[in-house]
């Protein structure tokens, strides 16, 4: 039987993409006694968090949370803004783009797929074009991941949106920052996303487990008018129920002790702070890359992640090999290769 403490002596080195390193001080947060989530000292957690999230996402409109990994929050932006048989402008910048392309397909929407290197992130000429040739306005939405966690690439996402305001098209604009909010500059509001989906696992320096929608006005506009099946997910009773501090179903409370944590830890810091910190240990490890004389996945130095490197392997070696020695030897964790990355 595996057990939790059968690991070798000492802290392992966790360098994976994500889940990421959860600081000792939100262990602490997490590990309080659970109160009543339909009490007044819960009340008053929730409204912190979320006036806390909507800096962090540089918004002042509603931040829905919900227990559930990034896959939740993809699909909720979706079913609450789209209906069946609604056609989706998409872009393969690597394996998760490409995985919210399968969820579109499976929910009964229409995707048109941009094909893609997996080494560059979304042209916005290409938008521009595609949006201008829809004279029928038949997209009803732009998808885009920020920054391709499999790749290392990261997509311009003010070129994005004023590509989309170029063509003149009404369609929404739906972001996945599911690997770059609270590490690398992210505007919702400014860069004018109408729905940003994240995680809690990454920037956010907490376990697995939350995620969130960051919602525009235009967005709840359209909500009201989607057909797609929703219950679980539905923005609006949990917007209705947020506005008091509680959630209408049970909410992650531990979770959310580690989430408030965080966010006074990144307020604290002050979030310039912290995008110039990841700028930095993201240069420091592109030029350690060039100095081994090593490949970065990503071909456009204006495209580069500051949250994680994606490093090309030598001809003739295999990464899972490698990673696999490099935990033996050293208990240190490093991601893997992902859908046509992989090995």
């Amino acid at each position: 039987m595996l057990r939790l403490d059968d690991h070798p002596s000492g802290r392992h080195f966790l360098q994976i993409p994500g889940p990421t390193n959860v600081p000792d001080r939100i262990l602490r947060a997490l590990d309080h006694p659970t109160i009543d989530h339909r009490g007044p000292e819960f009340a008053r957690l929730t409204l912190e968090i979320l006036e806390g999230l909507r800096k962090i996402f540089q918004t002042a409109g509603p931040v829905v949370i919900y227990p559930a990994s990034g896959t939740g929050a993809w699909e909720a932006a979706l079913v609450n803004t789209l209906s069946p048989g609604d056609a989706v402008l998409m872009f393969e910048t690597g394996h998760f783009a490409t995985l919210w392309r399968k969820m579109a397909a499976r929910l009964g929407l229409e995707v048109d797929f941009v094909a893609g290197d997996w080494r560059s992130g979304v042209d916005p000429v290409v938008v521009q074009t595609r949006l201008a040739a829809d004279k029928t306005h038949r997209y009803k939405a732009v998808m885009v991941v920020h920054n391709e966690t499999s790749t290392g690439v990261t997509s311009r996402i003010p070129l994005i949106r004023e590509a989309i305001d170029r063509a003149r098209h009404p369609a929404l604009f739906m972001v996945d920052t599911i690997s770059s909010l609270a590490s690398m500059d992210y505007r919702h509001a400014e860069w004018g996303v109408d729905v940003t989906v994240a995680g809690s696992q990454k920037g956010l320096m907490l376990p697995p487990g939350l995620s969130f929608n960051a919602v525009s006005d235009k967005a709840l506009a359209t909500s009201k008018g989607a057909r797609l099946p929703r219950s679980y997910w539905g923005w609006d009773e949990i917007i209705a129920s947020n506005r008091d501090g509680y959630f209408p179903y049970t909410p992650a409370t531990n979770l959310l002790y580690g989430l408030h944590e965080a966010i006074d830890m990144l307020l604290a810091e002050g979030l310039p702070a912290v995008f110039a910190r990841h700028r930095r240990h993201g240069e420091a490890t592109r030029r350690a890359v060039r100095a081994w004389a090593l490949e970065i996945l990503c071909l456009n130095p204006d495209e580069y992640s500051d949250s994680l490197t994606a490093i090309v392997m030598p001809d003739g070696h295999d990464a899972d090999i490698f990673r696999r020695k490099v935990l033996e030897r050293f208990d240190l964790s490093l991601g893997t290769g992902l859908g046509r990355l992989a090995g």
